[in-house]
């Protein structure tokens, strides 16, 4: 899980400086240091493969009677989650909305990596107030 934490973390493409670093550390993201031998993790198993895998119906999204907004962190855009948002909104003739924040700018503390909620809220408002 570290390992995937850290691949969705990178700033920017994946170069030989990425694939050069050490293992990710998990207790740098709050996780236990020792390997409790599992490996049934959605988001590391075949179960993730629909994710993965999924390309946007863009016919389907651009025709739909609702809007769509895509939504990217600001702190997150160049990562792998946020090309990806950025990406889909390219696809969508449309430009990602950008949020306070990373890609869980919505949580506080709880979590170890502190996102700007009140910020997030405040942006999410005029989203919604903002409609055609």
């Amino acid at each position: 899980m570290a390992a995937f934490i850290a691949m969705t973390s990178w700033h920017g493409e994946f170069t030989a400086e990425y694939f050069a670093q050490p293992p990710a550390d998990p207790a740098a993201f709050g996780m236990p240091s020792e390997d409790d031998g599992s490996r049934d993790d959605p988001l590391l198993s075949d179960r993730s493969w629909a994710v993965s895998s999924y390309r946007p119906d863009v016919y389907a999204l651009t025709a739909a009677p609702t809007r769509v907004v895509i939504g990217v962190g600001e702190e997150s855009r160049d990562t792998f989650t946020g090309r990806t948002s950025v990406a889909t909104a390219d696809l969508l003739s449309q430009r990602a909305t950008v949020f306070p924040s990373h890609h869980g700018g919505f949580l506080g503390g709880e979590y170890g990596y502190p996102g700007q909620p009140e910020a997030f809220a405040r942006k999410l408002r005029d989203v919604l107030d903002d409609i055609d």
